[in-house]
């Protein structure tokens, strides 16, 4: 068998260079060297005087290697499991059976999943700050990190479907989401493309979640709960998550998204007249109190029986800002319990929420 990268063939059957290996892998020639000395993952065979030469099973073990890290497991636990494939047993470790009986689907290796220069020393294996984290979501750390969008992918559904969307996001998107964003700064100009892809990702699992529950929910005859970023504010993730929360709540929603001028999103509260507004800053820069008291102080109906909306005061922006008709959730369930309150909602959302 011959294998070709970048216009090179190198022949399996008599061993490949070590070089060549780290280039098919997408990792560096320390990495594997380092995995060697760490792990014992290196060349069953070694010629004096030669370089040494990675036969078809070493390269599957360190293949295997490559597709256990990517699925989430740190890095001692996945090479005792790929040097146990390599000798023909096929023992599983218990995290790796808990995940797959969890139904998280072990990518298959590729190149682009494989670890990057560098990340063997790191505590996480990607480079990133996540500090006490879960598996699940070193897991996602990594496939982001190596740029492995359909690893990424998987990592959030199988995270959604483990853990349910309240506790994925808190527990895992939102600390692999803050991660890559100090990472982001403190790196310059790097980064850039990890946050855009897991961003993405993130926001299209968000929006399946609501698409899914949305089409199992019958249409809503009380108005919706109304989520907006304020002007100038463009980070809309947090509100996705909510908005797909409450959908799962079968509570209705209408969601703005990032930017809404005030004239657009008063318009929008008049005709609406949501049971509660939810408004999005993620920086002291964007929040606007005034804008905020001026809604909570919006009322509309027929008169005699007029009324007016709970404001939710969301993201970091608004510091610990607050006031009459106005709530300051501090994350994700808290805001879910505000609106879903029974306190908080029109008679006929009984019927709606669960």
């Amino acid at each position: 068998m011959e294998l070709s990268v970048h216009g090179e063939t190198e022949t399996v059957g008599v061993g490949v260079t070590t070089g060549f290996l780290a280039r098919k892998l997408g990792v560096s020639p320390t990495t594997l060297r380092s995995w060697d000395r760490r792990y014992g993952l290196g060349p069953a065979v070694r010629a004096d005087g030669h370089h040494r030469r990675w036969s078809p099973d070493d390269v599957a073990m360190v293949q295997e290697m490559c597709r256990l890290t990517a699925a989430g497991l740190p890095p001692a636990e996945a090479a005792r499991s790929a040097k146990e494939a390599a000798r023909g047993r096929v023992a599983v470790s218990p995290l790796l059976a808990a995940r797959t009986q969890a139904g998280v689907r072990i990518p298959e290796w590729s190149a682009a999943t494989a670890p990057g220069p560098g990340t063997a020393g790191s505590r996480s294996g990607t480079g990133l700050p996540l500090g006490d984290v879960g598996q699940d979501c070193r897991g996602l750390a990594r496939a982001v990190v190596r740029l492995d969008a359909l690893g990424v992918q998987e990592q959030l559904a199988a995270a959604v479907r483990t853990h349910g969307l309240t506790r994925a996001w808190d527990e895992v998107m939102v600390p692999t989401l803050r991660a890559v964003g100090r990472k982001w700064e403190s790196s310059g100009d790097r980064y850039v493309e990890v946050e855009h892809l897991l961003s993405w990702h993130v926001s299209a699992t968000l929006r399946h979640v609501y698409v899914s529950a949305s089409g199992r929910t019958p249409r809503a005859t009380a108005s919706p709960v109304l989520l907006a970023c304020l002007p100038d504010e463009q980070h809309t993730l947090p509100l996705e998550a909510l908005n797909a929360a409450l959908a799962e709540r079968r509570v209705p929603v209408l969601t703005l998204g990032g930017a809404v001028p005030p004239e657009a999103l008063m318009t929008a509260v008049r005709r609406v007249g949501p049971p509660a507004v939810v408004l999005w800053s993620h920086s002291r820069s964007t929040a606007n109190l005034p804008l905020a008291r001026h809604i909570a102080a919006t009322r509309w109906g027929v008169r005699g029986a007029r009324t007016r909306s709970q404001v939710l005061l969301t993201g970091p922006g608004w510091g610990g800002q607050s006031g009459p008709g106005l709530l300051r959730p501090h994350h994700l369930a808290e805001a879910l319990r505000l609106i879903t309150a029974p306190d908080n909602r029109p008679d006929d959302y009984g019927a709606l929420a669960t």
